[in-house]
């Protein structure tokens, strides 16, 4: 069986956004503010782990997300970050079939191709990540190739989600910045946030 060739981006991905969680201190109140404005930590972890790891396999096997799923709350659990975990190798596994990434996947409605929602949530896996990982003062592994295509799909992307108020305008860096500074940037969030 061939994986997909973008599969190996999206296990690098998740990998990260796991250790994000792992890092996730117990005591962070739930209130903290994010990079997020309209997310404090506790609502920024459970959109994050609702929708890249479970929404990121059922995305996969093209089925809803039931809504004892979409109202949890994870955090609630103090296991949550080892659940998140196990789920994100599930949600991989499932991407590893070749048949994940053909066709279309509904999205709200719409059918859209399955690589570009595989793209959308190596995006969102990495972004939120950074996210997470900047509201409890930590940091998010990105290497230069994942960071070049996190750039990548973020230009590809940025003037639809500006409508729908997914991205702020752009961050000014100066030019020798890093990929992953420059890919953040374009998202319209400031790599030097600071909560």
């Amino acid at each position: 069986m061939n994986a997909h060739p973008l599969h190996p981006f999206l296990a690098r991905a998740a990998a990260a956004a796991a250790e994000v969680a792992a890092g996730v201190p117990a005591e962070v109140p739930s209130d903290a503010p994010t990079p997020c404005g309209e997310f404090d930590t506790r609502a920024l972890i459970n959109h994050w782990v609702l929708y890249t790891s479970h929404g990121l396999e059922h995305r996969a096997r093209r089925l809803d997300l039931p809504a004892e799923l979409v109202e949890r709350d994870f955090t609630a659990d103090a296991d949550w970050r080892a659940a998140y975990a196990a789920q994100l190798e599930r949600a991989v596994a499932a991407w590893g079939e070749p048949a994940a990434w053909e066709g279309d996947v509904d999205l709200g409605g719409s059918p859209f191709p399955a690589v570009g929602i595989a793209r959308m949530l190596i995006l969102e896996l990495l972004l939120h990540g950074w996210d997470v990982a900047r509201a409890v003062g930590g940091s998010i592994e990105v290497d230069e190739e994942l960071a070049l295509l996190a750039g990548e799909i973020v230009a590809e992307n940025a003037e639809l989600f500006r409508q729908y108020g997914g991205f702020a305008e752009p961050v000014a860096l100066p030019e020798d910045a890093s990929a992953w500074e420059h890919a953040l940037a374009a998202s319209g969030r400031d790599p030097h946030w600071k909560g």
